[in-house]
Formats: C-alpha cells, structure tokens, sequence
C-alpha cells in the first residue's frame, strides 16, 4: 500500500460538483478595457478509495465577483438585495492533509478555509488604479505568497495547542484563473497540469525528497518515483515546519487548454498518458473526473483520490451569463441611476499565446534545501 511517511490520508465517501461560467478580465486591466473572455465549465470530485477509513482530501472551485448587499435604497430593488458586479476569477483548489484521521482533515480544512477567507478580505490590488501594471502583479503574487505562509502559521498554531492534531499538516495547490492569465500557489505533492495543443504537462513541482534528489541528478525519474523518498515531503503547510516555500507560476491561457488539479492518490496510478488521452476525449469535465476516480480504485485506490477539470473554450456571446436569480449587476444599477449605459465594444485584439511566455516562475521555493 502506497503511503506517505508522515502521511495518513483518508476520505468519507464521494463529493462532486459541476460549474459552468466565465473567466475574468486581466488582473492588471480595468473593467472597460478587458481581455477575450473565455467560458471555462468545470468540474471536481473526491473519493475515499479503497483502503482508507476516511477522507483527508479537499477541493474547492468557485467563481471570484464584487458584491454589496442592499439594506435600504430609493432605487426599484428589494431590501436585502445583493448586487454583483463581473467576475474577478475562478478559482481552483486541492488540498492532501496528513497526520492522522483527525489532523490531516482539519488540517486541510483550514488551509482552503483560510485561503478563501484571504481572498475575499485581502483583494485590495482591484483597486490600485495608482500603481502600474507590474508593480500590481507583483504586489499581487506576493499576498499569494503571504496568503500560503499565514496559513501554515495558523495550522501550526492550532496543532501546538492540542496533542491530537499534533504535527497535523497539508498540501495546497491553487489554480486562480483571471483570462487570460493563470496564477498558481502550490506547496506538497499535489499536483496541476495543463493540456494545450493535445500534449500535457505538469506545471508543478513535487516536494518531496525524491524528486529532490533527482533533481540534483543523485536519482532517476523511475528510482524517484519508486523510492519510499516519494512518500516524504520537505515543503507543505503545517507538519512542523517553522515556514511554508511558495511556489508560484503565472500561465498564459488559450482558448481550448484543459486544465487539472489532482491529489497523488490519483497520479500514482494514472499516468500522464492516460490523462491526457481522458482529456482529449469527448466526456464533460464531470465523467473525465469520475473515470480518474474509477481507474485509480481499480487499480488499487490506497490513498484518498481527489480530482478537479476545467476545460476552456471560446465564450459564445450569445449565452447569457449565469446570474442568481433577481440578481441586478453594479454596472446595471450605475446605467439606471446615472442614465449612461456602456456602449458594447468591439471584441479586444487578443496577443497570440505564442508571442507570450507559457510560464513565468516566481517561486520562492529553493530546490537544494
């Protein structure tokens, strides 16, 4: 049975879920001026497998907007009314905790309940009209940072203040997608990938002393992956250590490119040729992560299994967006109150991905320590 030493995740039965919206603008363009949207319909499910009692894996996918809740207006609106303006992204995360039943599912837990509460509360780079264009992105990748490493404080202080979660710990890969750009967090061995032009690649890196190892040329990939090394993490949230090593890449996005989140109990047992054969394929987001599942316990499902698919495609600007119901936008409301409504715009010229790096790196993690 595959298991990570200091590792013990496990899994309560099966979740999924399906979403279809759209993407964002571009995280440094303002409203009026923003980027081709693209429609991005998604997916993700966990599973328990075969062997463990309980589930110690997360995921979250979510859409990212502005809102305000109405409590009293002259307008034509109910009270409570909440209105929301465009999207700001989507966002995708997997979490793998470990130490024990108890620890590895809180720790996880409180790594995408943290996460999410930074998000929402910490999004002041929407607003820093002030500053140009790189010193926001940048500004922006170092709250991410900040975001990973305020979540590993908390985990640690939490498992110091009870001897049952003692040590509890976790991976955490996030995925935020603003089109047409992708910015992913990632620490442990989870991993994301992206399938661009029928060819899948692993975006990530694992931290585990294996791979550690290999790339310092002490081990092949195949010793590397059959190495009980590849049970151990050097780098996750918690389990110890006194900081967490971000690794941060920021992606070009294309209309078309798939992109995949996953624990290791799925990987250990589906390759990367059979992943991008299932992504190729005509089944929903949805089957493709339920057929992953059904693999990966067929072939033994010793660890909890975890998967999330989003495939991007061109918006049809003929679908409308999917609101809430009664649901009136910010740019609605502005139009009725101030009687000047946007005027559409032709579609924005979209920079070949080609002319655009696939990744840059901004990764604080350190391959030697």
């Amino acid at each position: 049975m595959h298991q990570r030493t200091r590792v013990d995740t496990v899994a309560t039965g099966v979740l999924e879920a399906e979403t279809v919206g759209s993407g964002a603008i571009h995280l440094n363009a303002p409203a009026e001026s923003c980027a081709m949207f693209a429609k991005i319909t998604s997916a993700g499910r966990t599973d328990i497998g075969k062997k463990r009692d309980s589930n110690q894996d997360q995921y979250l996918i979510a859409d990212l907007n502005k809102s305000m809740l109405v409590q009293s207006t002259s307008l034509n609106l109910d009270a409570q009314s909440r209105l929301y303006g465009t999207s700001h992204g989507k966002l995708f995360m997997v979490a793998d905790g470990m130490g024990g039943h108890q620890g590895g599912n809180r720790a996880s837990t409180l790594a995408i309940d943290l996460l999410i509460n930074q998000l929402l509360n910490s999004m002041h780079w929407f607003f820093q009209m002030d500053k140009d264009q790189e010193e926001r992105e940048q500004g922006f990748i170092e709250d991410l940072k900040k975001m990973l490493q305020k979540a590993h404080e908390a985990i640690e202080r939490e498992s110091s203040e009870d001897a049952g979660i003692k040590g509890m710990g976790t991976t955490l890969t996030m995925a935020y997608v603003i089109w047409p750009w992708m910015y992913i967090v990632h620490a442990g061995d989870s991993r994301c990938y992206l399938l661009r032009n029928d060819e899948i690649k692993q975006l990530t890196r694992d931290h585990t002393v294996s791979n550690q190892l290999m790339e310092k040329g002490n081990m092949t990939q195949d010793e590397a992956d059959n190495s009980p090394w590849s049970n151990v993490l050097y780098n996750a949230l918690g389990a110890g250590a006194s900081a967490v090593h971000a690794e941060v890449h920021k992606v070009a996005l294309q209309p078309n490119d798939m992109i995949m989140l996953c624990s290791d109990g799925l990987y250990r047992y589906v390759t990367e040729n059979e992943m991008q054969d299932m992504l190729l394929s005509e089944l929903e987001p949805q089957e493709v992560c339920r057929s992953f599942v059904e693999l990966a316990n067929f072939r033994g499902g010793a660890d909890n299994i975890t998967a999330i698919v989003a495939r991007l495609e061109q918006a049809d600007e003929n679908q409308p967006k999917t609101r809430v119901a009664a649901e009136v936008t910010l740019e609605r409301l502005l139009g009725d109150v101030t009687g000047v409504h946007p005027r559409p715009k032709d579609p924005p010229q979209v920079v070949p991905a080609q002319n655009l790096p696939v990744t840059a790196d901004f990764s604080d993690t350190n391959p030697n320590r």
